[in-house]
């Protein structure tokens, strides 16, 4: 059963449940409010007690999947309504408002709030046994409990918790199955899951004021929920959405009936007669296997023991810098303890990254289960190192690479050290903004199918492309791969997830992450449902006609993802981690790819950047899904924010799913995620179904209306003015982004600056002369409309050609045939146009300008006119590979001929045999 999100457009005023709540909670603290201390000529005290109710009627129905401040305090608050005791629920709803927008309330348990008076305040004296800096978190429980019965549970619940558990927690009711999932998909603070029995199906709860919130909950198929155990189905159910969470099952299902699916959905069974102690305590320990970060823990100890250092590193203890009077600043900048925790020691507790076998070994296994791979292995310089390793590790030379051309500069020395031979694969163009999206599905067929007609297919080992790019387009990875697994069933997959390390920790993202779809359709591809549909697509195929689905006979699952911890989770600087999903990685792979690992990786990892990806992971268990539900939602904020102000509207726009993907990729036909007139835009279907998706946590700023190109306001602007930093830059845009470390303050810091920066311009274009201005128009009309135009790969040189008329060629040998001068020449830029009409110009460097910082010309390429007219209509200052004094490096025609003479004798060599051509003996 795969959840979908429901077909029908649909829009709310709020972005998220978390906004609708707060926003009901403050206007109840105003209602009340205004009802203890009325103004002369308010409304009528019955009128302000009707408002109240209602506001309470609406909270009830959201607070019941939530333990604070939950159903039972709403219901003491409704009591003191209609009591008129007005004071008592002012002050109350103030506190309860003011714990839950601060999230103190996080900080300690509370006493037995169901039975509390007016005039106490359990949010702030805690139960004696609480101990208030335990870790808090909820535990839901479904069942179908009379009120007593529930009482009595909670009751329970709350007398085992000791001072010395090291967590407190809390216990939401629901009786419903389709309640456990609006709980699990509404309330971050649920940790761990208890289902009871099988609980009836239907809420009686989803209000219409709920429902914008629940289209992948909604578009959920129960057609065959009579024939299945509910409890069972739940618990799966509830993995798909949340499968970072701890579930338990207590049934009196003969054990004999227990399904091996149901065995693995949860963590424990129980019976009934087994107590409530029973089940506390196996909540506790899965909460702690889950808290425990192996690496990061055991190099506190080690910190913590006395040690005589006799090895490298002076600065191991700190001596060398505390005890020096020049230095010392140092060490006080950084603390005693980040000194304590530098070593050269891989025994003692710790281990060796290069090959481990104790702490660093267990960190990484959890971190696998935790990003849903088979392997995980700790990368500590860089996305950038994690690419070279995955590459070097499965490819050889001669192989062919299908490789996305605008990607990291990383993959293209990567296809240099392996000696693979890249396919370029063109992105679609975004031209009004200087920037590309992302490649295409035909493209990638196109080109899979004419390597299969020139007998190529063979050689093809990977297809690498990045998601989601710098400007956050996403692609829809199982389309992708299940199409070209059709034509190529043992193609391996690089997905380069340097910005999407955070898209597994909710729903809608995780669809379209590397991980997440291997293991989808390695588990799709095994079953009898897809034989049979595989069978019945082969009766349905004309005579010659390929298949469209991958042959389950004979695909082969292999996937790796490299992804930056460090750019969207909480890690150090250069923290990343490669993920494998590899059936045959032990059978294939293992060998190559831990030598690969070794030429890579230094003897000496920086153990901080473990330690934080170890710890970073603990986090992402237990508060990811929070962190990136609040990313996107503040992102969605900002994005309506700027675009229904008058003033800053005037000078900046976010670009739109709209300005970013074309229709012809938009099969769900969303064109932004916010209009003022209707609010906001559910994401879903386009999530599920179309082609490409935007990200909305990256946001592109469009500035070109200001005047300012790209870097200019980046740097003189946001980050001088307001020390603002941004992602990347385009001619007329800059890149903003949220993540989970960005809070409500930053946000609005960054709007007031804007607003800033936009009443000085326009308090600047109202002071311009008549001339003034119109240099202005020009100046906003060269970066708003008369923009170069985007130029796409041209082709490598006959003389590297690997693949005629499919674009593949060999950057190697280019690369190195270039190390040595006497092969190449300089041309100026402004002189390459005249010279291009007398000979052919082939780059001999990599030439990547910033923005937008993807190679325009890669070694053996061909210099096209687009190309060139591109390079000179570029007004930035940052071009690498390119030196401004002695102009563009190319081969000399000497070294061109000499080459394509080698090239077409080594052509011969590779070409694969003609089906027909007669067949010689050998000995």
């Amino acid at each position: 059963m795969s959840p979908r999100p429901r077909k029908s457009a649909v829009t709310a005023k709020h972005y998220s449940i978390g906004q609708l709540r707060v926003d009901l909670w403050n206007q109840l603290k105003t209602a009340s409010r205004e009802l203890a201390d009325p103004e002369e000529g308010s409304q009528n005290l019955s009128e302000a007690e009707a408002d109240v109710a209602d506001l309470l009627d609406r909270l009830a129905g959201i607070e019941r999947y939530f333990g604070h401040p939950g159903v039972a305090r709403v219901e003491q608050l409704r009591e003191s309504n209609k009591h008129h005791d007005r004071q008592w629920l002012a002050q109350r709803v103030a506190t309860m408002v003011k714990a839950l927008v601060s999230d103190s309330y996080r900080g300690h348990a509370y006493g037995d709030s169901d039975h509390e008076e007016p005039g106490t305040d359990e949010i702030n004296t805690p139960p004696p046994s609480t101990v208030t800096d335990a870790t808090y978190f909820e535990v839901l429980l479904v069942e179908d409990l009379t009120a007593t019965e529930e009482l009595n549970v909670r009751t329970s619940m709350r007398d085992l918790q000791q001072p010395g558990d090291g967590f407190t927690s809390e216990l939401v009711v629901v009786r419903s199955f389709q309640d456990a999932l609006v709980a699990v998909l509404f309330n971050f603070n649920i940790q761990a899951v208890v289902i009871r029995y099988a609980p009836q199906f239907e809420s009686e709860n989803l209000s219409d004021e709920l429902r914008p919130f629940l289209q992948n909950l909604l578009g959920l198929d129960y057609s065959n929920k009579e024939s299945i155990a509910l409890g069972p189905l739940l618990g799966r159910t509830i993995k798909a959405f949340r499968p970072e969470l701890d579930l338990y099952y207590v049934t009196d299902t003969a054990l004999t009936h227990l399904r091996d699916s149901t065995l693995q959905t949860f963590r424990r069974i129980f019976y009934r007669r087994e107590d409530v102690q029973e089940l506390y305590l196996a909540i506790l320990r899965g909460i702690r296997l889950r808290f425990a970060a192996p690496f990061f823990v055991a190099l506190k100890e080690y910190s913590q023991k006395p040690t005589g250092v006799f090895h490298a590193m002076p600065i191991s203890r700190g001596n060398s810098v505390f005890k020096s009077r020049w230095i010392k600043d140092f060490g006080d900048f950084y603390g005693r303890n980040m000194f304590l925790a530098e070593t050269s020691a891989t025994t003692g507790g710790l281990d060796s990254l290069l090959q481990p076998t104790g702490c660093i070994k267990q960190a990484q296994e959890m971190a696998a289960k935790t990003y849903g791979a088979r392997e995980t292995f700790f990368v500590t310089n860089g996305t950038s190192t994690a690419n070279k390793i995955v590459v070097q590790a499965l490819v050889r030379p001669g192989d062919l690479v299908l490789i996305d051309r605008d990607c990291h500069k990383s993959h293209h020395y990567g296809m240099v050290l392996s000696g693979a031979l890249p396919v370029y694969l063109d992105s679609y163009p975004v031209e009004p903004y200087s920037m590309y999206g992302a490649v295409p599905l035909r493209e990638i067929k196109r080109k899979l199918l004419e390597l299969k007609e020139q007998g190529r297919l063979d050689k093809v080992k990977m297809l690498l492309l990045t998601n989601c790019t710098f400007d956050g387009i996403v692609y829809n990875v199982e389309r992708i791969m299940e199409e070209v697994l059709a034509i190529k069933p043992d193609m391996i997959f690089l997905w380069d997830e340097a910005w999407f390390a955070f898209a597994g920790f909710t729903y809608t993202y995780r669809q379209r992450t590397g991980m997440y779809t291997a293991g989808k359709l390695s588990a799709k591809y095994q079953t009898k449902a897809y034989r049979k549909h595989y069978a019945e697509h082969l009766d349905c195929l004309a005579e010659g006609e390929a298949p469209r689905l991958p042959d389950p006979d004979r695909v082969r699952i292999r996937v790796y993802a490299t992804q930056s911890t460090h750019k969207t989770l909480s890690s150090f600087r250069q923290g990343s981690m490669i993920h494998i999903w590899d059936q045959d990685f032990e059978r294939m792979v293992s060998d190559t790819f831990h030598e690969a690992y070794m030429t890579h990786t230094s003897t000496s990892p920086n153990y901080q950047i473990l330690a934080s990806l170890d710890v970073g992971r603990r986090q992402v268990e237990f508060e990811g899904y929070e962190l990136v539900e609040k990313s996107i939602e503040l992102a969605m904020v900002l994005r309506a924010k700027i675009s229904e102000h008058k003033l800053l509207r005037k000078y900046f726009s976010v670009l739109t799913v709209r300005d970013l993907i074309p229709a012809e990729f938009r099969q769900s036909e969303l064109t932004e995620y916010y209009q003022p007139e209707i609010g906001w835009n559910r994401m879903e279907q386009a999530w599920a179904d179309d082609e490409f998706v935007l990200d909305p946590t990256k946001i592109t700023l469009s500035v070109g209306k200001t005047g300012i190109d790209g870097n200019t306001f980046k740097n003189a602007y946001l980050m001088d003015q307001f020390s603002i930093q941004v992602n990347k830059t385009s001619r007329n845009t800059v890149l903003l982004m949220t993540n989970i470390g960005t809070t409500r303050g930053s946000v609005v810091f960054l709007m007031g600056a804007m607003l800033k920066i936009a009443t000085e311009l326009e308090r600047q274009v109202d002071a311009l002369t008549d001339r003034e201005l119109e240099i202005r128009t020009k100046r906003v009309c060269s970066l708003v409309e008369d923009v170069p135009p985007l130029p796409d790969f041209s082709r490598f040189h006959a003389s590297f050609q690997a693949v005629p008329g499919v674009s593949g060629g060999d950057i190697r040998e280019a690369y190195f045939l270039a190390y040595q001068e006497k092969n190449c020449d300089y041309v100026p830029l402004d002189e390459a146009l005249e010279l291009m009409q007398t000979r052919e110009l082939v780059s001999a460097s990599f030439v990547i300008p910033y923005p937008p910082g993807f190679p325009v010309l890669v070694p053996g390429q061909v210099i096209s006119t687009d190309i060139l007219e591109f390079l000179l209509a570029l007004d930035v200052t940052e071009i690498h590979g390119y030196r401004p004094a002695l102009g563009l490096k190319v081969f000399s025609d000497a070294v061109l001929n000499r080459q394509k003479t080698f090239s077409a004798m080594s052509s011969l060599r590779r070409a694969p045999a003609s089906p027909n051509a007669p067949t010689t003996p050998t000995s």
